[in-house]
């Protein structure tokens, strides 16, 4: 089992920057491919960022390509999201979620197998 703790969420002017955190505890985390979804208010659940094992690959979603960075710490059990550059449609709930062992479906969220409770991200015009 995976407790996922996320933080580092706020309200934030467009063109600004914020660092969201997720922090994990139980099994080793090295085990696990780290995801970042968000969910808007209506809207469905969409994919952001996700990293390989090792941190070796990452991947993004088009609309954030260029200003958001996927990162994790193995040893501090810690996936990281640097998000730039922010637009008021980035504004939404943004989850960490863990996938044991990774895969290809990096994207699609039926694939995590833990999830954080999330953190709000609000950008102003």
């Amino acid at each position: 089992q995976v407790q996922l703790v996320e933080s580092g969420g706020g309200l934030v002017q467009a063109g600004g920057s914020l660092r969201l955190s997720c922090a994990a505890s139980g099994r080793t985390f090295s085990s696990y491919a780290m995801g970042w979804f968000r969910q808007a208010p209506g809207k469905e659940r969409e994919f952001v960022a996700a990293i390989s094992l090792t941190g070796g690959r990452t991947y993004y979603a088009d609309s954030v390509k260029g200003r958001f960075t996927i990162s994790r710490d193995n040893a501090k059990k810690l996936a990281s999201l640097q998000m730039s550059s922010l637009k008021p449609e980035d504004t939404a709930v943004y989850y960490c979620a863990a996938d044991q062992y990774g895969s290809s479906s990096y994207a699609r969220s039926t694939e995590y197998d833990y999830w954080g409770q999330g953190t709000q991200v609000t950008v102003s015009s």
